[in-house]
């Protein structure tokens, strides 16, 4: 069943201690929500968001505006629960459009499928996982940090790095009532300017770090404006110091919602699929066999990351 309604206001309460909101957001159907959540629980950041009882949960700030954001499916509805609570629960209408986009609730599932499975690798990665969604990011900034932050690492070292970056830079979060969310990520000119000496990254990638965080605080690479022209923002952060074609295919999947976007260069991904046919290890027989994947290439390294996931019962790849 497909349904293309809005995302609908449930039950709204007001009161001077704990202003809440509840919205229902509908999605096209089938939904796989419980890989989306293992994705998200095997890169959440330390401190900042959580997945607990099948509920992905993070501290927010919406238009100066502070709450905590809870998303979870629904027990029997084609539809994802978000319940906001604080004083942030006012911006309701464009929080729900930003999850929504954020678990990709609108990408039209068995079209996506219906595609991918005309090659005989897909076609069982789709009869099993017919609901495969792109996971997105809170923040584009955080997402794009979490990218450097990998390269090259495991995504187990990636998050235990990520936890020391907000330990250094980020803010605690007074009487929060939920320890796992009760940081604050570092803001771009926090980060831009934090002693990250002895962090567990080499040197020259915290250059690159620091470098993205002052570019972003200064306004000179509006990564999170939504009326960015995706194509020059691409370019630019392709042109900086110790950002390559893969992290930038990587924001692209997750925070710019490129269904086509391509982390070809991506080891696991790579070994994956060598072990189904060596010849692509060579670039050009990659590239041709990728292309039958278009428009939906994305979706295609989410359908080999997960088969590794589901094999090695962790997370694998991105």
């Amino acid at each position: 069943m497909r349904t293309d309604a809005q995302p609908a206001d449930m039950a709204s309460t007001h009161n001077a201690v704990a202003p809440r909101k509840r919205l229902l957001l509908p999605f096209i159907e089938p939904y796989d929500s419980a890989r989306v959540l293992r994705f998200f629980s095997g890169r959440a950041t330390p401190g900042v968001e959580t997945v607990e009882d099948g509920a992905y949960i993070r501290a927010i700030e919406w238009a100066g505006d502070a709450g905590t954001i809870s998303v979870k499916p629904h027990a029997s509805k084609p539809c994802v629960v978000v319940q906001i609570d604080g004083a942030a629960s006012r911006h309701g209408t464009a929080i729900g459009r930003h999850v929504a986009r954020m678990f990709d609730l609108q990408a039209d599932a068995p079209a996506i499928a219906a595609h991918l499975a005309r090659d005989p690798w897909f076609a069982p990665l789709t009869r099993a996982v017919p609901g495969l969604r792109v996971p997105g990011a809170w923040s584009g900034f955080e997402l794009v940090v979490r990218a450097i932050v990998g390269q090259q690492v495991s995504v187990k070292g990636a998050t235990t790095i990520i936890g020391r970056l907000v330990q250094r830079a980020g803010l605690p979060i007074t009487d929060h009532p939920h320890p796992d969310t009760a940081w604050r990520f570092p803001t771009p000119d926090a980060l831009a300017h934090a002693d990250l000496d002895k962090i567990g990254m080499p040197g020259k990638r915290i250059a690159a770090l620091q470098n993205f965080a002052h570019e972003v605080a200064t306004g000179a690479m509006p990564l999170d404006d939504p009326d960015v022209d995706h194509a020059s923002l691409r370019a630019a952060m392709l042109a900086m110091p110790g950002i390559g074609p893969w992290t930038v295919e990587y924001v692209a999947m997750r925070a710019l919602r490129d269904a086509d976007a391509w982390p070809g260069t991506d080891l696991v991904l790579l070994q994956a699929l060598v072990a189904r046919d060596p010849s692509m290890a060579n670039k050009a027989a990659l590239r041709a066999r990728a292309d039958h994947w278009r428009p939906y290439r994305a979706y295609a390294a989410l359908h080999l990351w997960n088969e590794i996931a589901d094999c090695a019962g962790a997370a694998k790849g991105g």
